[in-house]
């Protein structure tokens, strides 16, 4: 005997069931668009965490590097501190020693301190009449204009701040 449902054609419940998988499958093709919102949501999630997770590392790491360029800065200072009321001998001597003093600090994005006014300077050392050695003074600018305060002939005491940023050619005329 044969049976007469082995035919799809013949059974009504399977083919209802195959008349309705291609509308169940063209409705999951509708839904591409649904997965893609899915992930790019999931994508965009990542990107956020990733760069959170880069942004936490960055602030770490910023902290660290302030630890050290404190750590610098005092470690100049103290050697600095003990070179307070010398002189050199000679004018050109004092301004050997001040260039070498401004490179090292600058190399390290420091300035010195004005003891006057408290602006980052340049340390200087400049003849004056009558003063064989020169005098030492701290070379900036003050509401836009260069000024040299002190005028000592022997070595300020000399503490550091940090390296203002470089004025624009506008903000200098």
């Amino acid at each position: 005997m044969i049976d007469e449902y082995a035919n799809p054609a013949n059974d009504p419940d399977k083919a209802t069931a195959q008349a309705q998988a291609p509308t169940a499958r063209a409705s999951h093709l509708d839904r591409p668009g649904e997965l893609n919102e899915r992930e790019a949501a999931i994508k965009n999630a990542q990107q956020r965490q990733a760069t959170a997770d880069a942004a936490a590392k960055i602030e770490s790491l910023k902290q660290q590097i302030n630890r050290l360029q404190r750590a610098v800065r005092l470690a100049i200072e103290s050697e600095l501190a003990d070179w307070t009321g010398r002189t050199y001998g000679s004018l050109a001597a004092n301004q050997d020693v001040v260039r070498m003093i401004h490179e090292m600090i600058d190399g390290h994005g420091l300035r010195l301190k004005c003891p006057e006014c408290g602006h980052p300077a340049i340390l200087r050392c400049s003849s004056r009449p009558g003063i064989a050695d020169g005098v030492f003074v701290f070379d900036h600018q003050v509401d836009g204009r260069r000024t040299f305060h002190g005028g000592g002939v022997v070595l300020p005491s000399l503490r550091l701040v940090a390296k203002p940023p470089r004025r624009r050619k506008a903000d200098q005329s």
